[in-house]
């Protein structure tokens, strides 16, 4: 089977040109001007944006979260992440306290095999760490192609570990050729705060950000890079949203220290005001929560000076029902919020059709840093000879309307309900073959692969 696009502008993280791009089985063959190649398949993509497909690299499908499950399933969620323009996404296995990282693995596996319709890999959180699971890292890296491995610097007694564990774990994750990342968040200062607002009945939305102030994560992150230093591991932080916690990582700069920072589109786009809506709020409740005005305008500016490398969603949907387990506490209100589809639209328009970054700064931190920081370049990330033919035909003028009534994720409401965005994504092709395209879906479940990841290095 063969595809040719043709005349559309190809942009990467440093090329933007007219060209054909030539794709033979599941792989690019050949780029550039009038190829003089036939092929089966033609699309012209005249006056469109031909990208890499996207890659997010921090989404919760089918996930147990305080006693219920995120509503995306693997075939939902990354059905919804095509029709986007997300061609793949790294999904976070929980290993369970005094279990193995093996039976975690099983487990997420049983759920993603068979079912995927876009290409996935997995994370593996570490959640009790202890000689046992320290002898199982060198088999995750080597055998299973699973080379990050995720802290939680919070939810104590459930996902986090203490900061011996941290060093013990960065220590053998470094040896192994992995990456450590954090949800960098002092668990034990937002407990007490939760503890302090329920005891005084301050149970609405609102709560739940006041109980995660910008210096939890700011002190946090703080730790984390301090760490990461003196071990030498490779380490990211996961969704920072604010001014200070980004300082952390600018002071370690200074100290020529370096880790990778992903911010999320929600942290750019929103902010806490939403909590004050006692009604509606909880649809916003994540962790972290959204920030101010001026935290917004330090993340944009953060990718513009090259610290925050990549903008993922922490995809992690619930319907409204479930949400609702908290109307009475804003502590019961399961976290998460819907993104996945909307990532690479809301980015484009919101970045640079409104001038904020440019065209390849976007495929930069949507496409190519993502692959780079986790292994998964130049396989994927890019256009490029012998690359898999991940790619989305954008155009960048059409505007249109988001809404619960037409997107595609599994879950009754939108985060960005009647947002107008200029910046469509009209075809997709996944490994060569067309998954989405005139809004419908061309491929089955199943098509999803598995992507086993390289080692990593703290140098992109």
């Amino acid at each position: 089977m063969s595809l040719l696009v043709k005349n559309g502008r190809v942009v990467t993280a440093s090329h933007d040109h007219i060209a054909d791009v030539l794709v033979e089985d599941d792989k690019i063959h050949a780029i550039g001007t009038n190829l003089p190649f036939s092929a089966d398949q033609v699309i012209d993509a005249t006056g469109m944006l031909v990208l890499p497909g996207g890659i997010d690299p921090h989404v919760h499908l089918d996930m147990p979260f305080m006693g219920t499950f995120s509503s995306d399933s693997y075939e939902t969620g990354t059905r919804a992440a095509l029709f986007g323009g997300t061609t793949t996404v790294i999904d976070f296995i929980l290993q369970k306290q005094q279990h193995s990282l093996q039976e975690a693995l099983e487990e997420w596996q049983s759920r993603a095999r068979g079912n995927a319709v876009g290409d996935y890999s997995f994370h593996m959180a570490v959640t009790d760490f202890n000689e046992r699971t320290k002898a199982e890292i060198i088999n995750m890296v080597e055998q299973e192609g699973i080379t990050s491995f995720k802290t939680f610097m919070a939810y104590k007694g459930a996902l986090m570990i203490d900061d011996r564990q941290m060093v013990g774990l960065m220590n053998e994750v470094r040896e192994r050729g992995g990456m450590v990342t954090a949800h960098a968040t002092n668990g034990d200062v937002i407990d007490f705060l939760i503890a302090k607002h329920r005891a005084e009945g301050k149970l609405t939305p609102l709560y739940h950000y006041l109980s995660q102030p910008e210096i939890t994560e700011a002190e946090a992150s703080h730790r984390f890079v301090d760490m990461a230093g003196y071990t030498g591991c490779p380490a990211y932080i996961v969704h920072l949203t604010c001014e200070g916690a980004l300082n952390a990582v600018r002071d370690a700069d200074r100290r020529n220290g370096q880790v990778f920072v992903e911010t999320c589109v929600q942290y750019l786009l929103l902010d806490a005001s939403l909590y004050e809506d006692e009604l509606e709020g909880a649809k916003w409740v994540m962790s972290p929560p959204l920030r101010e005005k001026k935290d917004q305008q330090a993340l944009w500016a953060g990718i513009n000076q090259g610290l925050v490398k990549v903008v993922g969603t922490d995809h992690c949907p619930f319907m409204w029902e479930q949400k609702k387990m908290g109307e009475k506490d804003f502590s019961k209100i399961p976290n998460g919020h819907p993104g996945i589809e909307h990532r690479m639209e809301l980015l484009y328009s919101e970045g640079v059709h409104k001038g904020r970054i440019t065209l390849n700064k976007f495929v930069e931190v949507a496409c190519t840093n993502p692959a780079r920081i986790f292994g998964m370049f130049p396989r994927k990330g890019t256009i490029g000879i012998g690359s898999d033919a991940d790619l989305v035909i954008f155009d960048p003028t059409y505007k249109h309307r988001l809404s619960a009534s037409t997107h595609h994720m599994n879950v009754d409401y939108s985060a960005y309900e009647g947002w107008e965005v200029t910046g469509k994504v009209k075809t997709v092709i996944l490994r060569g073959q067309i998954a989405i395209d005139k809004d419908a879906c061309l491929v089955d479940k199943g098509y999803g692969q598995f992507i086993r990841r390289n080692k990593v290095s703290n140098k992109i």
